[in-house]
């Protein structure tokens, strides 16, 4: 490989010195480092469930200059699912892997796509980041407040590029009402209620079986604490089944709301955090935590951030399924995936602005326009072209709300938050700071 284009590869990386809220700033020492700014970036995505279609209209544009040298997942049929979905649309086929390990090692790998399942989002991320490797890593970007703290960690560490897909930063519309709503558009902002509703139906009980054709349970499994197979845990449902894989639905969803509303507010981590969740349909099922929760996460600058989740009944309280809105003391703002809408205090219709790009709402896997821009952002920031939508330093603290309102839920009670370190003022709270790992996996943080 070109000595030149490997050291713009390895090199180009945004500094950690000049981050600011929604953008990072390239530090003086990182831009000077920069060179080669349209090379090629080679890359691999692991994890080719319903996410993976997001990403492929971003790879192939041609604008990009990206190549796609490997296709990773644990399942054999989601390789060559994505083989001949992505093989006619690129002109040549990738590789195929079933190991993430061996794709981070191969040193011609510039940056990971980590559309894994919860529990391998900050630990794979951190081993990429380890080998070089910059990162686009979907939401959650940890299963934890530790893995959290240790992904930010390793970013700063190793100075590479890590965006989170929180693909909402990146949506014209939205940037454009958030700047006006820290312009004064509404006064002063003091509330968000971020929202989500959602009819999914029955999940089904879990039952031993034999592992399916061509998984490899064992790597699924990763960093998670050891168990046997049961049937349908592989294919999405392990989101509902327990908390050793997935996030619930706050790291489901929640994470893209609770992002807007973070960021409309200018607010950090909270001072207090209250969850009340049950399992409100199908009581039977083999769904094992909340379908439906309201939390409460109040603030310093008496600002307060409120969710919604109803995971299994569809009625569109706030007039669809999943928003934020923002009460300021001069008016109000609606915003979605679709559109904003500005109010005045009186209630009544200032502005409506759609957005330029349609993205998927509240239907499985998602994607469209918004992904590819933010998609892009990445690309161009490793190129220095650009800075970064979601850093990763200031996504983790969108990150941390998910976590506080699920360890409330799991303990049983609010708690209060140091707001200057994030730290959770609780001991049953701190029990759940972080996880118990698969023997040998725990070097990996």
């Amino acid at each position: 490989m070109n000595k030149t284009r490997r050291n713009f590869i390895r090199t180009a990386a945004v500094g950690s010195a000049g981050v600011v809220l929604g953008s990072t700033k390239l530090s003086a020492k990182s831009y000077k480092r920069i060179i080669g700014s349209n090379e090629r970036i080679q890359v691999a995505i692991a994890g080719l469930g319903r996410r993976v279609g997001a990403i492929y209209t971003p790879v192939e544009l041609k604008s990009n200059n990206v190549e796609l040298v490997y296709l990773c997942d644990v399942m054999e049929s989601q390789r060559l699912k994505a083989a001949k979905e992505m093989t006619p649309r690129l002109g040549y086929t990738p590789k195929l892997e079933n190991d993430i390990r061996k794709v981070l090692a191969d040193k011609n790998v510039d940056a990971l796509f980590n559309l894994t399942p919860d529990h391998w989002h900050a630990p794979g991320s951190i081993m990429a980041i380890k080998e070089g490797k910059h990162v686009y890593v979907e939401k959650p970007c940890s299963h934890n407040m530790a893995e959290n703290e240790l992904l930010v960690a390793a970013q700063k560490k190793y100075d590479r590029v890590v965006q989170m897909g929180n693909q909402q930063r990146s949506a014209e519309h939205t940037i454009e009402i958030i700047k006006e709503i820290h312009n004064g558009v509404i006064g002063t902002p003091y509330k968000a209620v971020a929202f989500f509703s959602n009819s999914r139906g029955e999940v089904p009980l879990q039952k031993p079986a034999a592992v399916p054709t061509g998984l490899d349970w064992e790597l699924f499994q990763g960093p998670a604490v050891r168990r046997d197979y049961t049937s349908e845990t592989w294919n999405y449902n392990w989101h509902w089944y327990g908390w050793n894989y997935g996030t619930a639905e706050l790291g489901n969803n929640g994470t893209h709301e609770l992002d807007v509303a973070r960021w409309a507010l200018q607010v950090d981590f909270p001072n207090h955090v209250e969850a009340d969740g049950i399992k409100s349909a199908f009581v039977n099922d083999g769904w094992e935590m909340y379908d439906t929760m309201e939390a409460t996460f109040k603030f310093d600058n008496n600002t307060t951030i409120k969710w919604d989740g109803k995971s299994r009944n569809g009625y569109g309280t706030y007039g669809g399924g999943r928003g934020t809105i923002i009460y300021g003391s001069e008016g109000s703002v609606y915003v979605n995936r679709d559109l904003y809408k500005l109010y005045d205090r009186a209630g009544n219709l200032v502005k409506t602005v759609n957005a330029k790009y349609k993205e998927g709402g509240i239907e499985l896997g998602g994607g469209g326009g918004m992904t590819t821009i933010h998609v892009a952002n990445f690309f161009n920031t490793i190129r220095g072209k650009e800075t970064l939508q979601a850093p990763i330093d200031d996504a983790s603290k969108s990150m941390a709300l998910v976590h506080y309102g699920n360890v409330a839920y799991r303990i049983g009670n609010g708690f209060e938050i140091d707001p200057t370190t994030g730290r959770m003022l609780d001991r049953k709270a701190l029990a759940l700071w972080g996880r118990e790992y698969a023997k040998g996996w725990e070097v990996i943080l």
